[in-house]
């Protein structure tokens, strides 16, 4: 008898449905805060209803990470059901304690081993390792082959990202005040991108066009040393232009696997209405 491994994410991997259901991925949730009253990501609020439910706030919402309760509860459910490893893989901890809360309570259960894995990212960056991860347990690979190849995948990873207004992630606490307000000085459009698992300034660009630009040529670098053959544009309640953007991308890299996703609750509570990014990695 070989491995029987679990894949365990969070809510801000936000797979479609229909993965999480082939692969029986199992997930923790965030929850975003909203005049007083929480609301569980993926089910109290969604992509659809988070903006309606934001603008009708009186103050600025807020988020939380899953308690180490949550992690403890789904670990023993799963160790009973037979699984002897599960692989956590969770936001980065550069943004959020929820990694650090599936270490901690990884230590606490018995009986199941629980490999904790920091994506250092978040949204369908982190989707990408979750489903890849979920594809080679259903091959029956083992565990050190399926870290083998997270750590290709994040390695490769590139992921950046333009926001109309900096002060959600200055708010938040997830950017210094110093690099929102450069964001509102003579209308610039910073790009944005992790580094050393924090959000941070990339570069500033006076426009959003030489901004989409800009982070075309990037990918444009990424697909020609081989890291770039998937790619995810994810939108902040702004499809048709993610659409458009995919359009131009995919007539100028064909081989490269374009897909659109989106910035949920948690993450759009940072980010706010009309971000855009483009994260891509390898196969």
């Amino acid at each position: 008898m070989g491995e029987k491994i679990a894949i365990v994410t969070d809510s801000t991997a936000y797979l479609p449905q229909a993965v999480i259901d082939k692969y029986e991925i199992h997930s923790v949730a965030l929850s975003v805060i909203v005049d007083g009253q929480s609301y569980v990501e993926g089910k109290g609020i969604d992509e659809n209803n988070f903006y309606s439910i934001a603008n009708a706030s009186k103050s600025f919402p807020t988020t939380s990470q899953p308690a180490p309760g949550d992690f403890i509860i789904l670990y023993e459910k799963l160790r009973d059901k037979g699984f002897d490893t599960i692989i956590s893989i969770h936001l980065s901890s550069g943004i959020s304690g929820t990694y650090q809360n599936a270490v901690s309570a990884g230590n606490i259960v018995e009986g199941v081993q629980v490999v904790a894995y920091d994506s250092e990212i978040a949204c369908m960056a982190m989707g990408m390792l979750v489903k890849k991860a979920a594809e080679l347990v259903a091959s029956g690979e083992k565990l050190e082959a399926i870290l083998k190849q997270l750590d290709a995948m994040r390695d490769a990873m590139g992921a950046y990202f333009i926001v109309d207004d900096l002060n959600h992630l200055a708010r938040g606490g997830r950017l210094s005040n110093a690099q929102a307000i450069i964001g509102s000085v003579l209308q610039i459009k910073p790009i944005l991108h992790f580094e050393e698992k924090k959000i941070v300034l990339f570069e500033k660009i006076r426009t959003q066009k030489k901004a989409f630009r800009r982070i075309d040529g990037l990918l444009a670098e990424a697909v020609e040393n081989g890291q770039a053959q998937q790619a995810y544009i994810v939108h902040g309640n702004c499809y048709e232009k993610a659409e458009t953007w995919k359009a131009e991308l995919q007539a100028a890299h064909p081989h490269v696997d374009f897909k659109i996703s989106y910035f949920g609750p948690v993450i759009a509570t940072h980010l706010g209405a009309g971000s855009l990014a483009l994260v891509w990695t390898i196969k």
